[in-house]
C-alpha cells in the first residue's frame, strides 16, 4: 500500500498537462476497466497522458517514489499487462495520432493508437500494414509481441513491418531506435513486449492494400470438420503467399447466409483472405467450397476496414475471457482429432477454437532476426475461452486447461506472447524461446531494476 499524501499527489497532478485520475476521481473506475472483464486491478494513479513529456514525468514518479508501474496502450491484453494494484498506470490512450507520409508509404502511429485508428488513416491512400483481427486492439501491444493477421502471410509480421520507434527508457532517457541507432534495443522491442520502455511513436512501413480486397466466411457443418480440415492441411502446402485462410470451431452465429437451423450449431468457419480482386483467386476458393457441403458462404468483394472490423461484434469488451494457446508446425491428425472433439464440448456458446495460419512471409526471417522468436509456427491456436457469469468461471477455465494439455503433444512447446494469459507467467521463457538470453541481457542494459514488470516478464541477466 503506498502512503504517499493527497500534497503529494497534486504536485504530479500540477506537473502534467494531461489527466490523473485517483481512485476518488469522477472517471477512475471506466479508466481502469480493460478488454478483459476477468480483470479487476485498481492502481493508486492513472495518468492519461498528453504527450510524451507526461509520460517521461509518470515514468519518474513512479520510479522515484518505488511504486509499480504499467503501461496502457489499447487496453486489450488478456492477462490485463495494462493495469498494476497500487501502482501508476502510463495510460496512452489520449496518444493515438495516426499520420501517412503517402509518398514514402510511411505511417508514424502514437502509442495509445488502435488497429481502426491506423486502418482509417492508412487506407484513406489505399495503404496498410500487416495487424492483428479485431479493430479495437491496440497497435502498440500488438507490435511489441510481434503482430499478426491477416496479411502476415503476404506481408511479414507487424513487427516486420516497424522501422523506427520512439521509447522512454526506464531512466528517462528518449530514445529513437532503429537498425542504425540502437539496434540492439530497436531488435528486442520486435516481439520483446513491454519489457524495455513506453513507447511512444512507432514508424512501419505501408503496402498497397485495398480500398477492396477478396474477404469472408465459408460455413461448413460441424459432422464435416475432419475431412474439411484434412483438405486444408493439405492446401495450405501449396497456398500462394497472397491468399490466407483461417479455421474457427465454433456455435455459429446467426448470420443471414446461414439457414436458421445452423444458428448456435457447432460449426467449422473457414474466413478467407487475399488483397487481390476476387477472379484472381477465384480458383482457390472453389477448391475450399469443394471440401464439403458448406451450410453458407459469402466471399467477395469488401472493403479492407469493414473486414478488419467484421469480428468485433464477437469480441466487445466486458467479458470474461481466459485464453490457452499453442503453436504448430503441422496439424497432424491426431491434433485434428483432439481439436474436433473438444469443439464438441465447447462450454458456452462465445467460446471458440481458431486456427490462424502464418508461413510463407511471416516464415521467412531467421528465428533470430527479431525478438519475435517463432518463425516455425505455421499455425497458431488459440483456445478463446469466453462467458459472462463469473459463477462460470471454474467450469469455463478447467475445460480451456484440459484442451491445452491434451494438445500439448502435437505442439512445438513454443507459444505466442500475446496470447498468454495473467497465471502463464512460468511460460515467458516459451515465448521467448533462444532469443531469451540475448533478451535477458539487453533488459539488464536497459531496466536493471526491472522497472517494467507488468507483462509477461524478461528478467534482467544477472
Amino acid at each position: 500500500m503506498n502512503t504517499l499524501t493527497n500534497q503529494e499527489w497534486e504536485g504530479l497532478r500540477t506537473a502534467l498537462r494531461g489527466q490523473l485520475l485517483l481512485a476518488h476521481d469522477e472517471g477512475y473506475h471506466a479508466a481502469r476497466a480493460v478488454w478483459n472483464g476477468m480483470i479487476d486491478r485498481r492502481p493508486a494513479a492513472i495518468v492519461r497522458c498528453a504527450g510524451t513529456a507526461d509520460v517521461r514525468t509518470a515514468l519518474a514518479w513512479a520510479r522515484d517514489h518505488g511504486l509499480p508501474l504499467a503501461v496502457r496502450g489499447g487496453g486489450h491484453n488478456i492477462a490485463g499487462s495494462a493495469l498494476c494494484d497500487d501502482g501508476v498506470v502510463i495510460d496512452l490512450s489520449a496518444m493515438k495520432s495516426v499520420h501517412i507520409d503517402s509518398a514514402l508509404r510511411r505511417a508514424y502511429v502514437e502509442g495509445g493508437a488502435t488497429l481502426h485508428d491506423f486502418d482509417h488513416e492508412a487506407q484513406a491512400y489505399g495503404l496498410a500494414t500487416p495487424l492483428g483481427i479485431n479493430s479495437t486492439t491496440g497497435v502498440a501491444g500488438l507490435t511489441l509481441g510481434g503482430g499478426f493477421g491477416w496479411l502476415s502471410r503476404m506481408l511479414g509480421l507487424t513487427a516486420d513491418n516497424l522501422l523506427a520507434a520512439e521509447l522512454i527508457t526506464a531512466d528517462g532517457q528518449h530514445l529513437h531506435v532503429s537498425a542504425g541507432e540502437h539496434p540492439d534495443l530497436f531488435w528486442a522491442i520486435r516481439g520483446g513486449g513491454g519489457n524495455f520502455g513506453v513507447i511512444t511513436r512507432f514508424e512501419f512501413q505501408l503496402h498497397p492494400v485495398g480500398p477492396e480486397v477478396t474477404a469472408g466466411l465459408m460455413v461448413f457443418p460441424f459432422a464435416e470438420a475432419a475431412a474439411v480440415l484434412t483438405q486444408y492441411r493439405a492446401l495450405v502446402a501449396e497456398m500462394p503467399d497472397d491468399f490466407t485462410a483461417w479455421a474457427v470451431l465454433r456455435k455459429a452465429p446467426p448470420l443471414p447466409f446461414l439457414p436458421p437451423a445452423a444458428h448456435g450449431r457447432e460449426a467449422l468457419v473457414l474466413p478467407l483472405f487475399s488483397r487481390q480482386p476476387p477472379d484472381a483467386v477465384q480458383a482457390t476458393i472453389d477448391r475450399i467450397a469443394a471440401f464439403g457441403t458448406p451450410l453458407g458462404m459469402h466471399v467477395g468483394a469488401m472493403p479492407y476496414v469493414a473486414w478488419q472490423q467484421a469480428f468485433d461484434p464477437l469480441l466487445t469488451p466486458g467479458a470474461r475471457n481466459y485464453w490457452k494457446s499453442h503453436n504448430f508446425t503441422q496439424l497432424s491428425d491426431a491434433a485434428i482429432d483432439t481439436v474436433i472433439r473438444y469443439a464438441g464440448t465447447l462450454p458456452t456458446p462465445h467460446c471458440e477454437i481458431f486456427i490462424g495460419l502464418l508461413g510463407a512471409r511471416a516464415s521467412r526471417p531467421a528465428p533470430g532476426d527479431t525478438a519475435y522468436p517463432h518463425r516455425d509456427a505455421l499455425y497458431v491456436m488459440n483456445v478463446h475461452t469466453r462467458w459472462e457469469d463469473p459463477a462460470d468461471d471454474e467450469r469455463c477455465i478447467a475445460w480451456a486447461r484440459e484442451f491445452f494439455g491434451a494438445a500439448a503433444p502435437h505442439a512445438t512447446g513454443g507459444v505466442y506472447v500475446n496470447f498468454l494469459t495473467q497465471d502463464e507467467s512460468e511460460r515467458s521463457a516459451d515465448a521467448y524461446g533462444t532469443n531469451y538470453p540475448r533478451l535477458a541481457q539487453i533488459k539488464r542494459q536497459y531496466d536493471p531494476a526491472n522497472l517494467f514488470r507488468t507483462n509477461q516478464n524478461i528478467r534482467p541477466a544477472a
